[in-house]
C-alpha cells in the first residue's frame, strides 16, 4: 500500500474546511434572503407595532462617527488593516455603530442598533503599491471619530476657534500601532453606511418607552464601558460600595454639562457650569432647543426599530430587491463550496486507501 503524498492530503482539508466554510455563509445569506423576501414593505407613517420590513434613506440622528481609513461621515463602519505577513501585530480592526433615523416617503423613524446584523458591502478595498506607497483614496482619519449632526454656524465656529484648548493627541486611527506605516504589503478595508445610503432593515417596530436601556441600544455593541473600566476589581468594588452606601452619582450627577442637551456637538439649550474664566457657550434659541429636546427626548410611546431579545434588527444595503439578490448569489457560492467540500472528502478518502 502506497503513502499518500502528505501535501495532496494536505489540500484535500483544505478543500474540505474552505467548501464548509462556504456553505455555512451560503445557508446564512439563504436565511437572510427568506427573512427580507418574507414580508412586505410598510410604510414608515402607518407602522404599527411588531415585525416589520422597511426601506428608505439613512439620516443622521443626534451625532454622525468619522470613518478611519477614508474619513467620511457614516453612522457606521467596519475597517481594518491586515499585513501580508504574519506580523499580526499591525494589524487593525475597528467597527463602530450608532443610531440613526431611516425615512422613506411618508416619514422617518429612529434605528437603535445595538445587536443588529448588517450586511453592508466594502466601499473601500485596495493594497500598498509594489515599493511599498500607499494606495490612492486612503484618508487616514485625522479629526475627533464622533462629530455634530449639523455644522456650527458662522458665530459658533468663530467661537470654537477662539477657544483655547489644552493640545491633546488626534483621536485617529486609536490603537492602530504602525498599520498604516512600516514596510510589506497591506490590504485596507472600509465599509460604511453613509446618510442618503438606501437600506432596508428587517425587525420590530417596539415603543421607546420598552426598550430597556436607550443609551446602551444606541450604540451597536451595546456598551456603556467601551475602555473596559467595570473589568478592574477595584474599580468595580468601589461602585458596588458607593451603591450600598447610597453615594452613587445619577447619570446627571455624573455627567455635569454633558447631561445638557446639544452641550459639545452644537449649542446647548441652558448654561452650563463653566469656569468664569471659559468662554461662554452661544445658547440654543428657542426653535433650536425645541428640536434638540424632540431629537434627544423621544416620547415613551413613540415607535422605533429597535432590537428584540429573540430577534435582532437585519440592517441591509440597497432596496428590498437587491438584499435578496445579492443573499441568493452567495448562497449559490455556498453550494459550490459543499461541491468542493464533497469532491475533497472523496480525494483524501482515495488517497487514505490508496486508490
Amino acid at each position: 500500500m502506497s503513502v499518500p503524498d502528505p501535501a495532496l492530503l494536505m489540500l484535500c482539508g483544505a478543500g474540505v474546511a474552505g467548501g464548509l466554510v462556504a456553505l455555512w455563509r451560503g445557508l446564512l445569506r439563504y436565511r437572510s434572503a427568506t427573512l427580507v423576501s418574507g414580508l412586505s414593505t410598510s410604510r414608515i407613517a402607518t407602522l404599527a407595532a411588531g415585525e416589520v420590513r422597511v426601506t428608505g434613506t439613512v439620516d443622521a440622528a443626534e451625532v454622525l462617527l468619522r470613518s478611519p481609513l477614508q474619513d467620511r461621515e457614516c453612522v457606521w463602519y467596519r475597517s481594518r488593516v491586515e499585513a501580508s505577513d504574519d506580523n499580526h501585530a499591525s494589524d487593525f480592526h475597528d467597527e463602530r455603530g450608532i443610531g440613526f433615523r431611516l425615512r422613506d416617503g411618508s416619514g422617518s423613524i429612529r434605528v437603535f442598533p445595538r445587536g443588529a446584523r448588517l450586511d453592508i458591502p466594502d466601499r473601500y478595498n485596495e493594497r500598498t503599491g509594489l515599493l511599498g506607497d500607499l494606495p490612492s483614496g486612503l484618508t487616514p482619519r485625522r479629526t475627533p471619530s464622533v462629530q455634530a449632526e449639523q455644522p456650527m454656524d458662522r458665530e459658533a465656529a468663530v467661537a470654537a476657534l477662539l477657544t483655547v484648548h489644552q493640545p491633546t493627541p488626534a483621536d485617529d486611527l486609536s490603537g492602530a500601532g504602525d498599520a498604516l506605516g512600516g514596510g510589506g504589503s497591506r490590504r485596507y478595508v472600509e465599509a460604511r453606511l453613509e446618510p442618503g445610503d438606501v437600506i432596508t432593515i428587517v425587525g420590530t417596530a417596539r415603543p421607546f418607552g420598552q426598550i430597556e436601556d436607550p443609551a446602551s441600544a444606541d450604540a451597536l455593541d451595546g456598551s456603556l464601558d467601551p475602555l473596559g473600566a467595570l473589568d478592574d476589581p477595584a474599580i468595580a468594588a468601589d461602585i458596588e460600595a458607593a451603591r450600598a452606601a447610597g453615594t452613587l452619582l445619577t447619570p446627571e450627577e455624573a455627567w455635569g454639562n454633558a447631561a445638557i442637551p446639544g452641550f459639545g456637538i452644537g449649542r446647548p439649550v441652558r448654561e452650563p457650569e463653566l469656569d468664569p474664566a471659559a468662554l461662554r457657550p452661544v445658547l440654543a434659541t428657542a426653535a433650536e432647543a425645541a428640536k434638540i429636546e424632540t431629537t434627544f427626548d423621544l416620547e415613551p410611546d413613540l415607535l422605533v426599530l429597535a432590537s428584540a431579545p429573540d430577534a435582532p434588527l437585519l440592517v441591509a444595503w440597497g432596496a428590498p430587491g437587491e438584499v435578496a439578490a445579492r443573499d441568493l448569489g452567495a448562497f449559490l457560492v455556498g453550494l459550490l463550496g459543499a461541491l468542493l467540500a464533497v469532491v475533497s472528502a472523496v480525494g483524501a478518502a482515495a488517497l487514505l486507501s490508496g486508490g
